[in-house]
């Protein structure tokens, strides 16, 4: 992430600490994991952990992220995502995804996000895995709470034309199905939403009233970054699969459509 948009992140996240009308609304998690609760034994060995042991590996995920994921291959298996990530450089970064941010949230995937550069190196086999990301940002449907708007729009800016490969290994709840208790079966690729219509309208409104979100305000006021759109492989990937109309997104477009 260049210079300037992580020096704006930061004083983004100092001020949002500082003005309560900017402070995070929680969304917790719907299942908790099956199993005994925690012995004492177990909690005094945390407590020495923490004092004795590091977690270098852990700091620097503070981008929080949160958006919506669709099974690539079960597309109406649909859920809220939760990235926690850590940019690497300007073209990696790497996120946790839990189904809530509260300290009991579940961890259920990861995803690397990885810039139209990095993408473009990519051979053609793998980039099946790849989801793009402008329809996410065009749309409103991914957002950075807690943080000033300017800071926001900024981080989504840089996003733009990015891509996202992503792994649920729990399902911890789809929209309208109940999660399961443990992390059962095999991980599941999860695909972007790229119409619109194809998300299901009762999981959005949920978000966006835990958190406090206006989607379809921040979707008016990223108008000005479809400047910026390229056409992304990928974007007709689910097109046909849902039950209901969906119409494109302004801004939006395939590369094979594109001619591209």
């Amino acid at each position: 992430m260049q210079k300037t948009t992580l020096t704006c992140l930061i004083g983004a996240t100092l001020l949002a600490a500082a003005i309560p009308a900017l402070a995070q609304r929680d969304s917790p998690p719907s299942v908790g994991p099956a199993g005994a609760p925690k012995s004492a034994k177990t909690q005094v060995l945390e407590v020495g952990a923490k004092v004795l042991q590091g977690a270098a590996p852990m700091r620097g995920f503070d981008i929080y992220l949160v958006g919506f994921h669709p099974m690539k291959d079960a597309p109406e298996l649909q859920m809220e995502a939760h990235h926690y990530c850590h940019q690497r450089n300007e073209d990696f970064a790497q996120c946790v995804l839990f189904d809530g941010n509260t300290a009991d949230a579940n961890m259920n995937g990861v995803e690397y996000i990885i810039s139209a550069k990095a993408f473009a190196l990519l051979p053609e086999a793998e980039r099946k895995f790849w989801h793009p990301h402008n329809g996410e940002i065009l749309s409103g449907q991914l957002v950075a709470p807690g943080i000033p708007e300017a800071a926001e729009k900024s981080l989504m800016k840089s996003k733009m034309n990015s891509y996202g490969k992503t792994w649920h290994t729990w399902n911890t709840g789809h929209e309208g199905h109940t999660g399961e208790a443990l992390p059962l079966g095999e991980a599941k690729l999860a695909w972007s939403f790229n119409r619109d219509g194809e998300a299901l309208p009762a999981m959005e409104q949920k978000r966006d009233r835990k958190l406090g979100i206006d989607s379809a305000a921040k979707r008016r006021d990223r108008t000005d970054l479809r400047a910026l759109a390229q056409p992304q492989s990928g974007v007709d990937d689910l097109k046909g699969k849902f039950a209901r109309p969906t119409t494109p997104i302004p801004g939006v477009a395939d590369v094979k459509a594109a001619g591209k």
